[in-house]
């Protein structure tokens, strides 16, 4: 590898009115922060993993999102942005596509060696059932999986690695809402990756590392999130360096710093043993051990 990619991410903005534990009236002030962050960076490309307003009504989102869109404006690095789910509760991806100027789809962005995944799976919440992986959205990433040439870093508004959500002001209750209900098959296909895979999420407010089949799932703490941070917004935002060496650095109030060679994280690991209960005589014996 020659190159390092530099990315610069941020989520869960939530900009609006206060929201239980989201600060919402102070979302455009610490996006003049990112913008300063960016400027002094100087990544290769900046990403919003969505959940840009804490909704309310159509009229009232659209003012929230144009909002929001002007805060980024003056970002001069390509810019990609996903939808969460508080982007779609009142708005269509169409909506948000005026809004932000882009044409919604999941696309990907080769810089240095390797592959930027922007999977922008459908992120409505449909209640009350919860998130709902659609197949076309599951057919597009196991094709880029399977014709993949080069590591790759993806991104999605919604977590799909399982980890736990004990502890978690938003989801310990409600883990059901934060993330796919069949995203094991999600896994399945990512568990098919030939080289180094990266996954990157927003959506349960909190920085978080889960290995799954020696894949990297990350998730970044909310720009306006309080619950972690004893009251105050976490200001957070991420730099990921891409090269042989994988570098992920969130700043703000709850920062958090992880990194590791892309060798490692290509390793699938041995896959899990059935129940013991399935296992007879010596053979449970030894598993138990």
């Amino acid at each position: 590898m020659t190159r390092a990619a530099r990315l610069c991410i941020v989520t869960d903005i939530h900009h609006g009115k206060p929201s239980f534990s989201k600060a919402g009236p102070a979302a455009l002030g610490l996006m003049g922060e990112f913008r300063r962050f960016v400027a002094e960076a100087d990544p290769d490309i900046v990403l919003d993993l969505g959940d840009r307003i804490s909704d309310e009504a159509r009229e009232s989102d659209l003012v929230l999102e144009r909002e929001v869109a002007d805060a980024f404006a003056p970002i001069t690095h390509p810019r990609f942005h996903l939808d969460g789910n508080h982007d779609r509760d009142h708005l269509e991806v169409a909506d948000n596509d005026a809004i932000l100027g882009r044409t919604a789809g999941h696309e990907t962005i080769d810089i240095g060696d390797w592959r930027i995944v922007v999977w922008r799976a459908d992120a409505r919440l449909h209640r009350p059932g919860g998130f709902a992986l659609q197949d076309a959205d599951l057919a597009w990433l196991a094709a880029t999986i399977a014709a993949a040439d080069r590591p790759l870093a993806i991104v999605s508004h919604v977590p799909v690695s399982g980890h736990s959500q004990v502890g978690n002001r938003w989801f310990e209750n409600n883990a059901r809402f934060s993330t796919y209900p069949t995203a094991e098959r999600i896994r399945a296909v990512l568990r098919t990756a030939k080289g180094p895979v990266v996954w990157i999420s927003g959506h349960v407010h909190w920085n978080t590392l889960t290995m799954v089949d020696g894949i990297a799932h990350l998730t970044l703490q909310s720009l306006t999130e309080t619950f972690a941070t004893a009251g105050e917004p976490a200001g957070a935002f991420a730099l990921l360096e891409l090269s042989e060496q994988v570098l992920w650095r969130v700043h703000g109030r709850d920062d958090f710093a992880w990194s590791a060679r892309a060798e490692a994280l290509s390793r699938r690991w041995l896959a899990p043993m059935p129940d013991f209960r399935e296992l007879a005589g010596t053979k449970l014996h030894e598993a138990a051990e």
